[in-house]
């Protein structure tokens, strides 16, 4: 914290021509201004205008943050008073009542680091293992209904040997007597007084004569772990589970860290997670999707049966409530049901007969409202020109297959021209 030491020593706002009261904008003003004069670029080889430039720039990096600049200005009003040892009888205190706080930050890691004392940098005491993370695979049903698992790593643990006391076998560690066992003695600096680690401890309060072999001393040893993981019912893939107390062992005698789990679901073959609903894709026939049926739909538990309403298109939605994924006090999701109207690859002559007679019983243009605002519906020599087309293509391919026919009439469009490629697959 070298920088910080000159703020005993230099006058950041006589460097940048202000009074301590200026505002923010009046500094800023102040500091462009001196910049643009001693700019190295505006005065090469000029070792003087450079280091003026350095010391402008210096300045303002102070005084020209809100949060430094009230630390700035503190500082300074302390050393004026003379330091802190006036008011309440707290050395916290300088003359006035001001109140200076050196164990939370602030002033107090300033004035520790220009008298050799770092707060940031000091560990007294025990301290608190990291936190962990790991990964773990479940299959899909598991994550419905929740699973027992356990997850395999390799971590900092408490040494095997000496339980994490860093003393070697039948030997404990010492009260230090220098710091009487808490890790931090006491330093006099002037008007000052702080707290430092303790030299002889290390901040550890105890001091360990024979080290322990297995772990050098350190109390915690490199190993393989397993841990076992309670997965709730309905975990989503991606979601993190924490096990307290299961991460990182702690230093000198400290709690360990957390262990955190991520889980990763595998995928089902029928069934797909939306949140707390599931859906499945359920096949039928063109009978059934016109005249209405009631068909059996897989559940993660037992089949039900759903009605399926007379002239349901393909793609509609039918939902079954609480048949989905449990979602804690909300009770649980719903499973949807998509319907997918099957269409069939091949016919029989039979069936095929039985198609064109329905196909001649429907009357009705469904693709008649498709032309209604663009110029109106084709004329009737269009769909007749268009009919003998897709005719002649088949008459063509049913000479050398029968069982071509189908395919014939699914590559010819209905206008003559040639028909689109089929969209890919789900």
């Amino acid at each position: 914290m070298a920088a910080q030491r000159e703020w005993f020593e230099k006058d950041y706002y006589a460097v940048l021509g202000v009074p301590e009261g200026a505002s923010a904008k009046d500094v800023a003003r102040a500091y462009k201004k001196l910049a643009k004069q001693h700019h190295p670029d505006a005065n090469p080889g000029d070792r003087e205008a450079e280091e003026r430039f350095k010391e402008v720039s210096g300045a303002y990096d102070v005084i020209g943050d809100p949060d430094k600049r009230r630390e700035y200005d503190e500082v300074r009003h302390m050393v004026a008073a003379g330091g802190p040892g006036g008011g309440r009888g707290d050395p916290r205190f300088a003359p006035g009542g001001m109140r200076f706080d050196f164990d939370s930050g602030g002033v107090g890691d300033i004035l520790g680091g220009l008298f050799g004392r770092s707060r940031r940098g000091r560990a007294p005491g025990p301290q608190r293992g990291h936190d962990l993370e790991t990964e773990l695979h479940i299959g899909f049903l598991e994550a419905v209904s929740g699973v027992t698992s356990s997850v395999r790593f390799t971590a900092e643990a408490a040494c095997s040997s000496c339980a994490g006391s860093g003393a070697r076998a039948g030997t404990s560690p010492e009260i230090c007597q220098q710091c009487g066992g808490s890790g931090q003695v006491a330093v006099d600096q002037g008007p000052f007084s702080f707290e430092q680690v303790c030299t002889a401890c290390g901040g550890r309060g105890r001091i360990v004569r024979e080290a322990c072999e297995t772990c050098g001393g350190r109390g915690t040893e490199m190993r393989s772990r397993e841990v076992k993981v309670r997965v709730p019912a309905g975990i989503d893939d991606g979601q993190r589970i924490r096990v307290k107390g299961r991460g990182a062992a702690g230093a000198r005698g400290g709690p360990a860290g957390d262990l955190y789990v991520v889980v990763h679901v595998r995928k089902h073959p029928i069934f797909v997670r939306r949140g707390a609903n599931l859906t499945v894709k359920v096949p039928v026939t063109f009978a059934e999707a016109t005249l209405g049926a009631e068909v059996k739909v897989p559940t993660l538990e037992d089949p039900v049966t759903v009605r399926i309403p007379p002239g349901t298109p393909s793609g509609k939605v039918l939902r079954v409530r609480g048949r989905g994924v449990p979602a804690g006090a909300s009770g649980r999701g719903d499973l949807l049901v998509s319907i997918d109207v099957h269409v069939p690859e091949e016919l029989t002559e039979e069936q095929r007969s039985s198609v064109e007679a329905l196909a001649a019983a429907f009357t009705s243009d469904p693709r008649a409202a498709l032309f209604n605002g663009g110029g109106g519906a084709p004329t009737s020599s269009t769909r007749s020109g268009s009919t003998a087309a897709a005719e002649g293509a088949t008459g063509a391919k049913r000479k050398r297959s029968p069982k071509a026919s189908k395919s014939s009439k699914s590559t010819a469009s209905r206008d003559g021209q040639a028909a689109a490629e089929p969209p890919p697959a789900d």
